[in-house]
């Protein structure tokens, strides 16, 4: 990528990163990470821990590697907002029990001295591909194979390293933010609600550096991954509850709409009743679309052997 479109992209992913926190940020109770997904790896999976750091970003990683013999398939597992990788263990022993080595991933960002969850991970439009590279780079991963599950900003993360990088194999995106100008807009909110949102819309200006409106503007849609739909070309499953007052399931209906227009394959699974992370909440609407989000995986990297789907 030459020098002049990194710049050119370089707040995209300032603003992304933070974007999508807010939804996440707008909800209160407590998650249970656990609630369908098993505590302990299955028998002969490998389990470890990394940190790799490249200049003033630090990338946490968490693996689990099947007993299966490789080449294998592999799922990048990006958390909610707030949620660091050691959170997604119990996801990431179910998909090595599916046959899938399985790597999550959280960022840090140094300032000055001192490394912090920021709300700007990344810096770079290479950032986002660097946990692409190092899991490609694993001897017993498949480069062909190689899939994308994230959950809210994990979910807008997973579709904007889709955007930049050609390689993936499959996408699923639990409940993200698809275009960041229609949400702040709130329409149909009731007064408190529009205030909070006028508030974030002034964060956003103050953090992104843009010196007008129609700056933010423009920088709300290069980090909409609606409006970077062109450049998604990887299959995408959208998992969204109906009663999402986080992030409404109008988000997801319009990035399958536009996908789908641009001859992409795209499935879009509605689960009823649910709210925003309602799959860390409620366990039966949490196998609806954990079955649904195997059953894709496995259609899309064909896996050695067969997913272990839950039922209710």
């Amino acid at each position: 990528m030459s020098k002049t479109v990194r710049r050119g992209h370089e707040r995209l992913f300032n603003l992304s990163a933070c974007a999508a926190l807010l939804p996440a940020l707008l909800l209160a109770g407590c998650v249970d990470h656990y609630l369908l997904h098993p505590r302990w790896a299955p028998p002969g999976a490998q389990s470890w821990s990394e940190v790799a750091v490249d200049g003033d970003l630090k990338m946490r990683l968490e693996w689990v590697r099947p007993a299966e013999p490789g080449p294998l398939p592999a799922v990048i597992v990006h958390p909610e907002a707030g949620h660091k990788a050691a959170e997604m263990r119990g996801v990431l022993h179910d998909l090595a029990k599916a046959g899938y080595l399985a790597a999550a991933a959280d960022y840090q960002r140094r300032f000055g001295t001192r490394w912090h969850e920021s709300l700007f991970p990344w810096r770079d439009p290479a950032d986002p591909l660097r946990v692409i590279d190092r899991v490609r780079a694993h001897p017993d991963v498949d480069p062909r194979r190689i899939g994308l599950l994230g959950f809210s900003q994990g979910g807008v993360l997973s579709l904007l390293i889709a955007a930049y990088d050609g390689g993936t194999a499959a996408i699923v995106a639990y409940y993200p933010v698809t275009d960041f100008e229609t949400w702040l807009e709130a329409a149909g909110a009731g007064l408190g609600r529009r205030l909070v949102f006028r508030l974030i819309r002034v964060g956003f200006r103050r953090a992104s550096g843009a010196r007008s409106d129609a700056e933010l503007q423009e920088l709300l849609r290069r980090a909409s991954p609606l409006r970077q739909a062109e450049s998604i070309k990887t299959p995408v499953l959208l998992v969204h509850g109906d009663r999402d007052n986080s992030a409404s399931v109008e988000e997801s209906r319009r990035l399958a709409q536009r996908l789908g227009e641009l001859g992409r394959p795209v499935e879009l699974r509605v689960i009823p009743g649910a709210g925003h992370v309602f799959n860390f909440r409620d366990r039966r609407q949490a196998v609806l679309a954990w079955d649904a989000t195997m059953a894709f995986l496995d259609r899309r990297l064909r896996p050695r052997g067969r997913s272990l789907g839950l039922k209710p």
